[in-house]
């Protein structure tokens, strides 16, 4: 039974208003949330947190990691309207742009120290640095899901419980995160010619991130990190060859259609990856219950809202790229098949003493084994050229 049809019509319309709708959706999810483990005891033996008053203005202060023009960026910022409006005005945000406080990879540390008390990111960056297992959390191998069906796993596999205990327990971090906004599959990367065979990559300069850096290196490519920020200009000087990013609207709004003109499409190297936002744990756990809801609940509603708004901004800043003469072209199969070989060699290397990755690693293929023969089987698979060429004639 789903959660509205528990409710009549005139009991669901009372609420009225947006945050009265809050009220009424946090008082009745719990019985259909994901089901989530308790989570480990912050470092240093902290105790349970003071509670705030319930009618206080309670005031987050968010780093994002992404330029004012990007695409996730408005994303977050969506979420935090969302969480105010919701809240009605008892939770403050004050968004903080890429770099107010600290780096992208020093933002974890800031929100476990509460320099910061949040921090919205992908886990290929501070939590990379700090445990690659981390970067399973979006942007591993997939294993032929979708960032939705990767979802699945986060929220009802277990996934969620394997994040925090990496962060909680190994990382010995006073954080809370929840992943969300899926992402489409990445392109493989710009470049000055077209990529036609794996050798093409052999003493390539590239830029690229997370686990992904060893799909690249297996190729013959030398590596190198790069801020987003900073990768159009590091293709102009020479300091790099080529890179990824992520997406069409992003990849504009960094300038890498402004210094290479081809975009290999249809990559292995990031079949897709999520969005995260990480919490300071004590603070969270400070919070009244209702509150703690809305914040969870908003980020939950932000994932599809995201994906939404992705679908629609990338699909119009495609076209814009075709109009400027930008190609798109398909990468060769055999640099797929080269990028299957090569997560073997990377999960190889990266499961030697450290039974987290084992773990987390061995959860996703258990998940992907349950949900995509089921998926296979049923789904037209999507898009779909046939029924788009049979498209109404009007």
């Amino acid at each position: 039974m789903s959660l509205l049809s528990k409710f009549s019509r005139r009991g669901f319309l009372k609420y009225g208003s947006l945050s009265g709708l809050a009220a009424f959706v946090t008082s009745c999810l719990s019985q259909n949330a994901p089901v989530v483990s308790p989570t480990p005891a912050a470092s240093g033996g902290t105790s349970a947190a003071p509670t705030v008053a319930t009618g206080a203005t309670i005031t987050w202060k968010i780093q994002s990691g992404w330029a004012g023009n990007d695409i996730f960026q408005t994303m977050f910022l969506n979420w935090k309207a969302s969480v105010e409006e919701m809240s009605g005005g008892r939770i403050k945000i004050d968004a903080l742009p890429v770099n107010t406080i600290t780096n992208n990879n020093g933002m974890l540390d800031a929100v476990h120290a509460g320099t910061l008390d949040g921090a919205h990111e992908v886990p290929a960056y501070g939590p990379f640095q700090k445990d690659h297992a981390a970067s399973l959390f979006g942007t591993g191998p997939m294993m032929g899901m979708s960032g939705q069906m990767w979802l699945s796993w986060y929220w009802y596999g277990g996934g969620q419980q394997l994040y925090q205990d990496l962060i909680q327990r190994k990382l010995k971090l006073n954080v809370v995160s929840f992943l969300h906004m899926p992402m489409q599959n990445q392109p493989l990367g710009w470049f000055k010619d077209e990529i036609k065979s794996p050798d093409d990559f052999k003493g390539m300069k590239f830029r690229t991130v997370g686990l992904a850096t060893g799909i690249y290196s297996f190729a013959g490519a030398s590596v190198i990190s790069i801020a987003g920020a900073d990768v159009a200009s590091s293709l102009d000087r020479g300091v790099i060859d080529a890179a990824e990013f992520n997406n069409t609207t992003s990849d504009t709004a960094y300038g890498l259609p402004d210094v290479r003109k081809i975009c290999m499409t249809q990559s292995y190297h990031q079949p897709s990856e999520i969005l995260a936002i990480d919490l300071n744990k004590t603070k969270f756990e400070s919070m009244p219950k209702d509150l703690q809801s809305i914040m969870k609940w908003s980020i939950i509603a932000a994932s599809a809202d995201g994906e939404w708004n992705q679908m629609a901004k990338n699909a119009d800043d495609y076209a814009k790229l075709l109009a400027r003469g930008i190609k798109f072209i398909v990468t060769p199969q055999s640099v797929r098949d080269n990028q299957l070989k090569a997560w073997d060699t990377v999960n190889a290397a990266e499961s030697k003493d450290n039974p987290e990755y084992v773990a987390i690693l061995k959860s996703q293929k258990a998940w992907a084994e349950k949900v995509f023969p089921w998926a296979d089987t049923i789904n037209i698979r999507t898009p779909d050229p046939v029924s788009y060429a049979a498209r109404p004639k009007v």
